[in-house]
This record gives C-alpha cells, sequence and structure tokens, in this order.
C-alpha cells in the first residue's frame, strides 16, 4: 500500500521556515507507516505545549494596583491565596488583572517564575515575543475550534 503522495507523485508545499519541522513529521508519518522504529532525536519537542511559560513582563507586574483591603474582606476572613494567611484591614494588597488579591511578597516571586495568577491561572503579558506569538496562535486555533463545533451545532439541530 503506497502513501498518498507516493500515489498522486507530490508533496504538500509548505513555508520556508516551516520545511525542517515539516519534514520530521513526514518522516514520523512514514516511519509508523512503514512500522519501523522511530527516531525521537528528529523531533522538535520544544514547544510551548511542552514548556513553562515565561515569566510576567517587568511592566506588567510594575503596573499591578495595590489596594487597600476593605472592613468588609478583612471581617469575612480573605486571605492570600498563597500563604494562607489572613489580610489586615487597611493592608495593602497587589491586585491581578482578574482581581485576585495577593501579598507583594508572595505574588512578586511567583511573576517572577511564571506569568499567570496561581488561582485562574489568567495570564498576564510577557517579554519573549516567541511566547506572545505562540499565545497569538492558540488563541487563533481556539476560535477556529469554536467556530467549528458552532457551525457542526447549527447543521445537525
Amino acid at each position: 500500500m503506497t502513501s498518498y503522495f507516493e500515489e498522486h507523485d507530490c508533496e504538500p508545499g509548505t513555508a520556508p521556515e516551516e520545511q525542517p519541522q515539516h519534514q520530521a513529521l513526514l518522516e514520523l508519518a512514514r516511519t509508523l507507516f512503514n512500522g519501523l522504529e522511530i527516531d525521537w532525536g528528529s523531533l522538535d519537542t520544544a514547544d510551548w505545549d511542552h514548556r513553562l511559560p515565561p515569566p510576567a513582563s517587568r511592566q506588567a507586574v510594575q503596573s499591578l494596583p495595590t489596594v487597600r483591603v476593605t472592613p468588609a474582606q478583612a471581617d469575612k476572613g480573605l486571605k492570600c491565596p498563597v500563604c494562607l494567611l489572613e489580610f489586615e484591614e487597611d493592608e495593602g494588597a497587589k491586585q491581578m488583572p482578574c482581581q485576585h488579591l495577593f501579598h507583594g511578597g508572595c505574588i512578586l516571586p511567583w511573576l517572577g517564575k511564571t506569568n499567570s495568577c496561581p488561582l485562574c491561572r489568567h495570564e498576564l503579558p510577557t517579554d519573549d515575543q516567541e511566547y506572545e506569538e505562540y499565545k497569538k496562535d492558540k488563541a487563533r486555533r481556539q476560535q477556529r475550534e469554536h467556530r467549528l463545533e458552532y457551525l457542526h451545532g447549527a447543521m445537525y439541530t
């Protein structure tokens, strides 16, 4: 049995910057098809789906507002999600864009290692252009999947 590309004497076209990854995928497909052993060294596994995100950008961290804990919040026993200590009335707390509150000494080291809220994983911008491009591509893929699901639902309901 021959592959589609061999049968039609053609190879799929790709952009020049995608050639190495494309060739590795084609080689993997041929290897799996032929039942041969796989050389994992030829695959690029350094994509962002398998790596930790970079730290939040310095500007994003510096722009986090410091808010005062209200008496109502203190009476309810509002706690910092990182250290689990209750906030004191009128204490300063760092507020993430997702509205979660943290002690500055708890959230700042966290954001120095990763770019997301420890509670809800809301992401702050980073200084890593490669990661920012990955986030844009991921959002486009999710939007495309959502549109396809909506179209499928509209066709079969």
